[in-house]
C-alpha cells in the first residue's frame, strides 16, 4: 500500500488578518493579456502579451513582457504536462474568433 505521507496534508498555520492580506514574502505573478490578430483569411494569427512579474531574487528583472502564439502555448502545455506530475487545464479554443459573424473586426461586437 502507498505510503500515507505523500498524500497529508500539512497543518495549517495560525495568521494574523495583516499576515493573510499583505504582499507575499516571494511571488512570481504571470498574466496572459491583449490579444492581438494579424493577418488575412487563412494566414491569421493572433498573439498574445504575456507579462511577469516578480520579486523572486532568481530573475535578473522584477517585471517583463513578450508576446506569443497560441501555439507556444500547445508546447507549453504538452511539456508541463510530460515532464511533472501538474494537472495542466485545457487550453481555450484556438477557433473563436473564426466563429463570429464579423470577420472584419477587431472581436468587438
Amino acid at each position: 500500500m502507498a505510503d500515507d505521507r505523500i498524500t497529508q496534508r500539512l497543518a495549517p498555520k495560525d495568521q494574523t488578518l495583516q499576515e493573510a492580506y499583505d504582499l507575499p514574502a516571494n511571488f512570481l505573478e504571470i498574466d496572459v493579456v491583449n490579444p492581438e490578430t494579424h493577418g488575412i483569411g487563412n494566414k491569421r494569427y493572433t498573439d498574445y502579451e504575456v507579462r511577469l512579474k516578480t520579486n523572486l531574487p532568481i530573475f535578473r528583472v522584477q517585471e517583463c513582457s513578450v508576446r506569443r502564439r497560441y501555439s507556444d502555448f500547445e508546447w507549453l502545455r504538452a511539456e508541463l504536462e510530460k515532464e511533472s506530475k501538474i494537472i495542466v487545464p485545457p487550453l481555450p479554443g484556438k477557433a473563436l474568433k473564426r466563429l463570429l459573424p464579423f470577420r472584419g473586426d477587431d472581436g468587438i461586437f
